[in-house]
């Protein structure tokens, strides 16, 4: 660990060197230079030790920028090279027997398993997998570290509280513009890493706890021995107040509270965070450390600033007077009681990849006019499809969102919906990086409920690729969880037409499990999640799409009871060679179900190194972290 004499505080440095060799010896008035030399080294490594850590950060971060360019090269390497096969190359005659060239994904297998399926599970519905241990226990330890390290005082006193006290409230101001990046929907961590923000969303929580335990340290330190009178007036009051804003953000960010209450949650955040970070720019200012703070409000208004810029692209027609803006609005069907669709006719311009997110701006249904929610699209982008379907095609080139009804805004969504009339709506988006599986020799998703609304866009992306001959993909079994079977006529149709476009060289297996009947499951334990509310009459309007018919096809079956999905991925790796994705959206349930059906020894080291498929789990859950 460097010392921070050396390189924080230079113009203090030959003072002292001077003061530490009369601290000690001198007489008469050595108590007091050896004071001073105490508050050399405090105020130099106060300065100091924050911008190590923020090296460290970086550093880290520029390391998992590494490994994710490398896994992008490999991939087009790999996709090039496949596309070049002929249909054959599906087949490998190594499978079981051992060969040397299958260490490097052997490697990469285990590090799969070891960082993203075994997991922490606190409860029924909290999970952690264990590279988001890694990272949350290495920042905690590498913050705490550089807070205590070289505390001893120059008379020997260990844990000096002048050293660690400053020095608390100096790293934990410098981590908030990482903070503040990680929880914005448009960060640079987020491009370099390819890691979305809804998945960063943990780490900028994460960062925030600890940060907020730092600053108590640095807190508790003061109001132990603050010399009152020497500090500017509002210099207290705006530092009580940061503390206090942020220890109740912190409070009201638990999941129960967000799953439960989100709107007050994201309006108490919206004005808690502002407080927090106005008063806390006052604090540190009196001091002369303000700069670690200010750039945190650069951080948020650049976030703000290209969210709007996509606001206007998006939906740059409602900006003039041309007859084309009223087709940008939402119709919206209630499907069930708790499940409905909203329908938009796609912008020209606008473009997404499958199973990316949106954000939907409703002013007449929100509670507030600038107040916006993140939904899947479930549709894509296939112009060519829809030419083969002809006008009834809203999945193939509309944007088209499945939304489960719960409180607050989708609520209000659904009252709205029974009216029949079209809501304005405005788009911002796309977001997300959304898995590539057109590499994937086999594709498996599972879903449960709503959580098809992931799952649907996957399985039409995988079709339309393959068409166009931009897929390796020759297997796709799509599997999804539901409460009734009439749930089915919700996706009904479009499942249809995905079957009768697929090319032969494309084999699909779609799976429906109901699970009616079932001993009674909370709903963090149900594998359909949402579903589990009871069927109604409301349920699918579309005509001549029931359920019966679409249990014609071959490629359909319908089964009773939970999926065994530890059986399923089984067989699967068992008869797959070359690479296989598992994409997983539902309960926490399935997501457990799927990360132990593909630990040691269904995917690991000793079946890839005898030619074993190279196994990818992409996990979307309810109840993630």
């Amino acid at each position: 660990m460097a010392h921070g004499s050396s390189s924080g505080g230079a113009s203090a440095s030959s003072m002292s060197a001077s003061s530490v060799a009369t601290g000690t010896y001198s007489h008469g008035g050595g108590t007091q230079k050896a004071a001073t030399s105490d508050r050399t080294f405090e105020g130099a490594r106060a300065k100091e030790y924050p911008k190590e850590v923020w090296y460290f950060v970086a550093c880290f971060i520029f390391l998992v920028s590494l490994f994710q360019l490398g896994s992008w090269v490999a991939n087009k390497l790999s996709k090039r090279r496949s596309l070049k096969k002929d249909a054959e190359a599906g087949t490998d005659p190594s499978r079981g027997r051992f060969s040397v060239r299958h260490i490097p994904t052997a490697i990469v297998n285990a590090y799969r398993v070891v960082a993203f399926r075994w997991t922490l599970e606190i409860g029924s519905s909290y999970t952690l997998n264990m590279a988001e241990v890694f990272v949350s226990c290495a920042y905690i330890i590498a913050l705490f570290v550089w807070e205590f390290v070289n505390t001893t005082s120059i008379s020997g006193e260990k844990y000096t509280l002048g050293y660690w006290g400053n020095r608390a409230g100096s790293i934990a101001s410098a981590q908030l513009p990482l903070v503040t990046a990680l929880g914005t929907k448009n960060n640079v961590v987020s491009l370099i890493t390819g890691i979305s923000y809804d998945k960063l969303n943990y780490i900028h929580r994460m960062t925030a706890r600890v940060v907020c335990a730092l600053l108590w340290v640095h807190s508790g330190n003061k109001l132990y021995g603050l010399a009152w009178d020497r500090k500017p007036s509002y210099m207290i009051p705006a530092g009580l107040a940061a503390m206090i804003a942020l220890t109740v953000l912190c409070i009201l960010s638990i999941r129960p509270v967000r799953a439960n209450a989100y709107e007050f949650f994201f309006i108490t955040h919206f004005f808690m965070i502002g407080v927090f970070l106005i008063g806390g720019y006052y604090h540190a200012n009196a001091v002369r450390t303000g700069s670690y703070i200010w750039p945190s409000f650069l951080v948020w208004a650049l976030d703000r600033f290209i969210r709007a810029v996509r606001i206007i692209f998006a939906n740059h027609l409602y900006l003039s007077w041309s007859g084309k803006r009223a087709h940008l609005d939402a119709s919206v069907e209630l499907l069930s009681p708790h499940f409905m669709r909203v329908r938009i006719a796609r912008p020209p311009h606008f473009r997404w990849k499958p199973a990316q997110t949106a954000f939907l701006m409703m002013p007449t249904v929100s509670t507030l006019p600038s107040e916006s929610h993140p939904f899947t699209i479930s549709s894509i982008v296939g112009q060519d499809t829809e030419k083969a379907l002809g006008k009834d095609a809203p999945y193939w080139n509309e944007l088209v969102f499945l939304i489960n009804v719960r409180n607050g805004f989708t609520k209000r969504l659904a009252k709205v919906a029974e009216k029949g009339k079209p809501i304005k709506v405005l788009i911002e988006g796309p977001y997300g990086h959304t898995p590539d599986l057109t590499n994937d020799d086999t594709a498996v998703l599972v879903s449960g409920g709503s959580g098809v609304a992931f799952t649907l866009p996957a399985l039409l992306g995988i079709v339309n690729d393959v068409r166009a001959g931009n897929s390796r993909c020759t297997k796709v079994v799509f599997i999804w969880a539901i409460r009734d079977q009439s749930h089915v006529e919700w996706i009904s149709k479009v499942l249809k037409q995905a079957i009768e476009l697929a090319p032969p060289s494309l084999a699909i297996s779609i799976q429906i499990y109901v699970t009616a009947g079932e001993p009674p499951v909370t709903s963090e334990k149900a594998y359909d999640d949402d579903s589990i509310h009871e069927s109604s009459d409301v349920a699918s309007q579309e005509k001549g799409t029931p359920a019966s018919s679409l249990s014609d096809f071959a490629a359909v079956s319908f089964n009773a009871g939970r999926p065994d999905l530890s059986a399923i991925l089984r067989d699967e790796v068992a008869v797959t060679t070359g690479r296989m994705s598992v994409t997983v959206c539902g309960s926490q349930a399935i997501a457990r179900s799927c990360r132990k059906a593909l630990r040691f020894p269904v995917s690991g080291p000793s079946q890839t190194l005898k030619g074993g498929p190279d196994v990818i789990l992409h996990v979307e859950s309810f109840g993630y972290a």
